[in-house]
């Protein structure tokens, strides 16, 4: 973890100092997002290497082009949407042919408005022609295949009005197509052109309150209120075994990314810290100036892209971003932005991979961009083909190079982790897996630890054992002969009095108030005794069940959670049961209170023990004793309650609830008075202010 800090601070003040590492051409700095959803600072995992113009082309500037494909050749063909064209580019940028009629029958035949582009692996070309309603298939040289017109069946609505927007093609010339109003989900069609149904609806969202009022409404007003439908897909892409890659632009949606099987199901892992959304917390880093900078609102997604290994990319309208993920939804770098540089964006509308390139269209300047992964991107890249190709320890090698650039990048621990895990070095691989954050390999790797502990020291921790408990017999015998010998009387009651509390509550709060065998010492003593113990638990407990942010904690934390509820419960209790006809004194309330804690300390020090050689599996048995602690606490300070007060069981539940609402009143007050006297402070100073300016 000193390692990580340190490599954070140096990569920190090489950026404020405007020094020239080997990613300084980068006209911004990135972020990934850590295990605690916070935006960390990260190098620039792609940069634009080359811009396409249309007017350097000499065929005139494009014109709101909507979308772009790479072929299986890495020929680029862009959807020129306003211009009515396609317009052909090879590798490097440079034009090849533009497409802007076709012969149909004898007849010169053009576009209208066409918003997709697809070119199967024949270099066939199949185009969106969307006011048209129409999918047009083209031979590479622009002659005519054949044209897909709108789709027949039952199932699709007489209104309906036939808009293709996007489109892609399997490996068995499935047609599928994202079309305007489809609410059902994405249109298939054969070979032939017959349209089959449809593909992966989205669920349908809706407001309960609106449903209640729409309910109650007349058929009049019910009209006028929205309809309840699922969101439209706004585009898809194939992956290489013929899943389909799709996204919805909803703002807020819990799942705009899907991957879609031939039976219309969502089957995109989501292992990650949190799901494929995009911007989590929506924090824009910007080192330089030394701000962040808040963003409301989710991600809007308008394309998706399959890249390889399964890596996939998403591209976001709302802040002109792409998010990269690996096979099990780990965000892995983003980059863009909102901006007229050359690695900004004013309105992205589509992108494609070019090998290990990206090109990305951008609607609002009217170019193409094709960027370069920098070596930070290569190297995740490397490790995550690596990695899926099974080649774990070759990938360990990238990811030691990817962390020398950037520490945070918690999948590289984790990767290295799975290469030690593989080699069967299981201590060490749970160290990377912690840094990770990853609970599940951590677990794998602990359980395999501890067997091969317990074999490994089977023999010494036997005669440890057998050692101790023959040391405590012994003990036991010294001092019972000791006692045996010694004449005088020494009374342990006060100090069995809290255990005894434990087991025999009713009889042990009678003594410990009617006989005097009860210590305010002591149950203060005890209150210590859970503070102590709550850090430790907080602080020491297994990485399994520890979700702290342990350079967060804070120790006055527990006073402000145990002190302080504890000396209002005993002020409140004590005020309301002064007017309830209760017996117990303010003494006896604090040590009922406090000898009723005293099961949080008998079982949470062993369980921060036990928490620490526990996997996963066995986590239920950690959170058993977390539930028999606190009903235990729960169930001896009713008791003491009962005792003390001499109050019947109703009672005591109506005392009881009645003390919460007086502590919370209490509390209220307490803030009413800090912010009362706030104002009086801020009002003194302001006169005084004034009084100095007029004298």
């Amino acid at each position: 973890m000193a390692i990580r800090k340190i490599t954070v601070w140096l990569f920190i003040i090489m950026l404020l100092a405007g020094s020239t590492p080997a990613e300084a051409a980068v006209p911004d700095h990135g972020y990934n997002y850590s295990y605690w959803r916070e935006a960390e600072p990260a190098p620039y995992p792609y940069i634009s290497e080359i811009e396409v113009y249309g007017s350097e082309l000499g065929i005139g500037d494009f014109n709101d082009p909507q979308d772009v494909y790479v072929s299986g050749r890495h020929h680029i063909y862009i959807a020129d949407t306003s211009n009515n064209r396609i317009v052909h580019l090879d590798e490097t940028g440079k034009l090849v042919r533009v497409i802007a009629s076709f012969d149909n029958a004898g007849k010169q035949d053009t576009f209208n408005k066409p918003n997709g582009v697809f070119v199967d692996p024949d270099d066939n070309v199949y185009i969106a022609d969307t006011q048209n309603s129409r999918v047009v298939q083209l031979t590479d040289e622009g002659k005519l295949l054949k044209v897909f017109g709108p789709p027949v069946s039952s199932i699709i609505p007489k209104e309906f009005q036939y808009f293709p927007l996007k489109l892609s093609v399997d490996k068995t010339n499935r047609l599928y197509v994202v079309a305007q109003g489809a609410f059902e989900g994405m249109m298939e069609f054969d070979t032939e052109g017959n349209f089959r149904g449809y593909v992966g609806t989205n669920k349908v969202r809706f407001s309960p309150v609106d449903l209640f009022w729409k309910r109650f409404s007349t058929k009049e007003q019910s009209s006028q209120m929205q309809l309840f439908l699922p969101v439209e897909f706004s585009n898809l892409d194939l992956d290489d075994r013929g899943f389909i890659y799709a996204v919805s632009s909803e703002a807020n949606a819990p799942e705009p990314i899907k991957r879609i099987n031939p039976g219309g199901e969502d089957i995109l892992r989501r292992e990650g810290y949190f799901d494929p959304v995009g911007d989590v917390s929506a924090i824009q880093v910007d080192a330089a100036k030394q701000t962040t900078i808040q963003n409301a609102g989710s991600s809007v997604f308008v394309d998706v892209i399959y890249d390889e290994s399964g890596m996939y990319s998403a591209l976001d309208s709302k802040r002109n971003r792409i998010f990269t993920y690996n096979n099990d939804g780990n965000m892995l770098y983003q980059f863009g932005g909102t901006g007229t540089s050359v690695d900004h964006f004013q309105k992205p509308t589509a992108m494609d991979m070019l090998g290990d390139r990206m090109i990305v269209l951008d609607g609002g300047t009217n170019r193409l961009v094709i960027f370069r992964p920098t070596r930070y991107g290569s190297l995740i890249r490397e490790g995550v083909k690596l990695h899926y190709n099974g080649k774990d320890d070759q990938a360990a090698k990238s990811w030691e190079e990817v962390l020398k650039l950037n520490a945070n990048f918690d999948i590289a621990y984790i990767g290295i982790g799975k290469a030690l895990l593989k080699k069967g070095d299981n201590k060490q691989a749970m160290e990377y897996f912690k840094n990770g954050n990853n609970r599940k390999y951590y677990s794998q790797a602990l359980k395999r630890y501890r067997t091969e502990y317990m074999w490994n020291n089977f023999g010494t921790m036997m005669t440890i054992l057998f050692l101790a408990v023959a040391a405590i017999v012994a003990g036991r015998l010294y001092v019972r002969r000791r006692v045996a010998t010694t004449a005088h009387y020494i009374d342990t009651g006060i100090i069995k009095m809290p255990f005894r509390t434990m087991v025999r509550p009713f009889s042990s709060f009678w003594e410990l108030k009617y006989e005097q065998k009860g210590k305010v010492w002591i149950a203060l003593s005890i209150l210590i005794l859970v503070v102590l113990t709550m850090i430790l638990k907080r602080q020491y407990a297994g990485f399994i069940v520890n979700f702290n942010k342990l350079d967060e904690l804070n120790s006055v934390d527990e006073l402000k959670f145990i002190v302080l509820p504890f000396l209002l419960f005993c002020i409140s209790n004590w005020s309301l049961t002064t007017l309830m006809d209760g017996e117990g004194k303010f003494k006896d309330i604090v040590m009922a209170v406090g000898y009723a804690t005293l099961p949080l300390v008998i079982i949470f020090l062993p369980q921060v023990l036990f928490s620490n050689v526990i996997t996963i599996d066995e986590t239920p048995f950690y959170y058993l004793l977390d539930s028999v602690a606190y009903l235990w606490f729960g169930w001896l300070l009713f008791i003491g309650t009962m005792t003390v007060h001499q109050y019947t069981i109703g009672k005591t539940i109506l005392t009881l609830i009645l003390t919460v609402l007086v502590m919370a009143f209490i509390v209220f007050l307490g803030l009413l008075c800090f912010s009362l006297v706030q104002q009086m402070i801020t009002f003194l100073e302001a006169l005084y202010r004034e009084i100095i300016v007029r004298l």
